[in-house]
C-alpha cells in the first residue's frame, strides 16, 4: 500500500513540476507578464526620446511600439521622406532592437 502511495504522490510532483517549468518558461512570450512589458516599454521610451531629441516627432506624428521580440513598429505620419528615413535610422539602431517595421505615410499638412 505504501508503494502505491509514494509512485502517485511522484507522478503527481512529477505532472506539477513539469506544468510549473513550462509556465515559466512562457512567461516572456504573454506581454502582460511584468518583465516583458517593462523590457518592450523601455525599447519604446529609448526611441522615442531619441526622436524627440532629433525633433523628429514634431516633424509629425510617429507612434513607435515594441513587441516580445524587441521587433519596432512605426507608424504614424511625417511632413517628410527625409524624417521617416531618420526615425527609422534612430529605431535600427537602439540597443536590444532586432527589426524595424515602418507604416510612417508622408503628410505635409500636419
Amino acid at each position: 500500500m505504501n508503494t502505491k502511495l509514494a509512485l502517485t504522490t511522484l507522478a503527481f510532483c512529477g505532472l506539477i513540476g513539469s506544468a510549473a517549468a513550462l509556465a515559466d518558461k512562457d512567461s516572456d512570450a504573454d506581454r502582460s507578464h511584468p518583465a516583458t512589458f517593462v523590457k518592450d516599454s523601455a525599447i519604446t521610451t529609448k526611441i522615442k526620446t531619441k526622436l524627440a531629441a532629433d525633433h523628429i516627432t514634431s516633424m509629425g506624428r510617429i507612434h513607435v511600439d515594441t513587441d516580445k521580440d524587441g521587433a519596432v513598429w512605426l507608424s504614424g505620419t511625417a511632413r517628410t521622406q527625409e524624417a521617416i528615413d531618420q526615425a527609422v535610422s534612430i529605431a535600427r539602431n537602439t540597443e536590444h532592437v532586432r527589426a524595424v517595421h515602418s507604416d510612417i505615410q508622408i503628410k505635409s499638412d500636419d
